[in-house]
């Protein structure tokens, strides 16, 4: 009589994946990122705009406002950052000291200071204005006169389309 043998049971159980299975979550990874990074880079520049903009756009009111509140009217008449000097140190106006306007100078999303601009007779960026320019240089770091990414005041994110 033949003995019965049992041949040693395979077990289908695995504890790991397989090399090919790892390469393929990683290429759909990979594909997944190359879609959603540039998008997420395009979104991060909006937003350093808008909230340039906005910061431009208060900086118009305080401390630029202020300033023309406590002299009869009249702007700054500076540029660049001897006039965020100024109203960091504004001294006295008609015998009365004048508080600071401005701690420090004002910086844009990039971390960049703010320009400013007023000839007392309308500013070289917008010719017949009725304020000063405020205008960040944008995220390249280059004064380009208020045109290339340079975020400026007296043009809105809106106008342009972005």
């Amino acid at each position: 009589m033949k003995s019965l043998q049992r041949s040693p049971v395979q077990h289908s159980d695995r504890l790991g994946f397989t090399l090919l299975e790892l390469l393929i979550v990683l290429a759909i990874i990979v594909v997944i990122a190359a879609m959603v990074v540039p998008n997420l880079i395009g979104s991060q520049q909006k937003a350093n705009e808008d909230v340039t903009l906005a910061t431009i756009k208060g900086i118009e009111k305080s401390p630029v406002g202020l300033w023309a509140a406590d002299h009869d009217g009249t702007y700054l008449t500076a540029s660049g950052t001897e006039a965020w000097q100024t109203m960091m140190n504004p001294g006295t106006y008609k015998g009365r000291k004048l508080r600071p306007y401005l701690e420090e100078p004002p910086l844009d999303a990039w971390g960049q200071i703010l320009m400013y601009e007023w000839t007392g007779d309308g500013h070289s960026k917008k010719q017949g204005a009725l304020k000063p320019a405020v205008w960040s240089v944008g995220a390249n770091g280059q004064d380009e006169g208020g045109e290339g990414d340079d975020v400026v005041s007296w043009r809105s994110l809106v106008s342009e389309g972005n």
